[in-house]
């Protein structure tokens, strides 16, 4: 029997190609830093806990924006936020891209000094990987705050939520 492909939807392949196409490739899953789980599944959602702009375990983007990183900078570290997602998303689906309906909302923080205001433009190395990768199932909610330290001084973390077919 065979499915038809509905508006949005993705191919596993497809993703993967994109990602090529932008020069990236899904990283290695991170392990959880505490107690926690990287996602939970309910219904037909993906729960997607804070990605930090770590690949493959390897530390970078350490720092403050407004002190010691600039907004092109923060907006890599959410880039890196956005694969280590999506390398979430991907182990929650198995793998099979085409029961990724959407993404829903993302959720982004950014280490930065009270006086800094660009924590939108940061996120937006994020939303637009996403949106680059995903195409019109890559629009979604988000929001954007400053906060005084993050987890391990990293400069962004971003969850995020996806809708997949159950």
């Amino acid at each position: 029997m065979t499915r038809k492909k509905r508006k949005g939807e993705i191919k596993r392949m497809s993703l993967q190609k994109k990602l090529q196409d932008c020069c990236f490739d899904l990283p290695k899953l991170a392990a959880p830093a505490a107690n926690y789980i990287p996602y939970v599944i309910t219904g037909n959602l993906v729960y997607v806990s804070g990605q930090i702009p770590f690949l493959n375990g390897e530390k970078m983007h350490l720092g403050r924006l407004g002190e010691d990183l600039t907004v092109e900078e923060g907006a890599k570290a959410a880039q890196a936020c956005a694969l280590n997602i999506l390398a979430q998303v991907n182990e929650a689906v198995g793998g099979e891209w085409s029961r990724v309906k959407r993404c829903v909302k993302l959720g982004g923080f950014v280490n930065s000094t009270p006086d800094f205001t660009d924590q939108p433009l940061v996120i937006n190395g994020a939303s637009n990987l996403i949106g680059e990768v995903m195409g019109d199932a890559g629009r979604h909610a988000r929001f954007a705050v400053g906060a005084p330290s993050l987890p391990l001084g990293v400069a962004v973390e971003i969850d995020a939520i996806f809708e997949i077919d159950t």
